[in-house]
């Protein structure tokens, strides 16, 4: 049996769930779907458009929100506001967990990973009895650039 990548397991998620919403299936949806999953990192609405435009897409920015707001609740995308007033957005399928540290100086976003906010996570859900799904970790202060100035 042949292992799928990850670009053609989320289009398989997604199709599943255009198909279970009802939504047609379009290649510009799956265009959109191929260009989010080949980019790491995160990305706002405009940066996308540029980046489908410079590729010879024809895709319309409506299109492109509709898309994202369709592969966030289809829990393939998770979005960000990072305090700079734009919306910013991760693909989250086969991605590593990790929080954010935002300078707000700068403006800087610093990924970050430690196993103690695992462990806290952990105890909250065992103390309460909540199953915790997700969770978002934002530090909002002073990168180490900024604060040498």
């Amino acid at each position: 049996m042949e292992t799928q990548n990850t670009s053609e397991m989320v289009k398989d998620i997604f199709t599943g769930y255009l198909e279970n919403k009802g939504y047609r299936k379009t290649p510009e949806r799956y265009a959109i779907v191929d260009t989010i999953y080949s980019h790491n990192g995160h990305f706002d609405v405009e940066s996308l458009y540029a980046q489908m435009k410079n590729r010879n897409y024809r895709v319309s920015r409506a299109t492109i929100y509709n898309t994202i707001d369709l592969m966030a609740d289809a829990k393939l995308l998770i979005k960000h506001q990072f305090g700079d007033g734009i919306t910013q957005f991760e693909r989250v399928y086969n991605y590593k967990q990790h929080d954010h540290m935002i300078c707000t100086q700068c403006g800087k976003v610093i990924e970050f990973f430690d196993d103690r906010i695992e462990d806290i996570k952990q105890s909250i859900s065992d103390s309460t009895g909540f199953q915790i799904d997700s969770h978002v970790v934002y530090f909002h202060g002073i990168c180490k650039e900024c604060n040498k100035k």
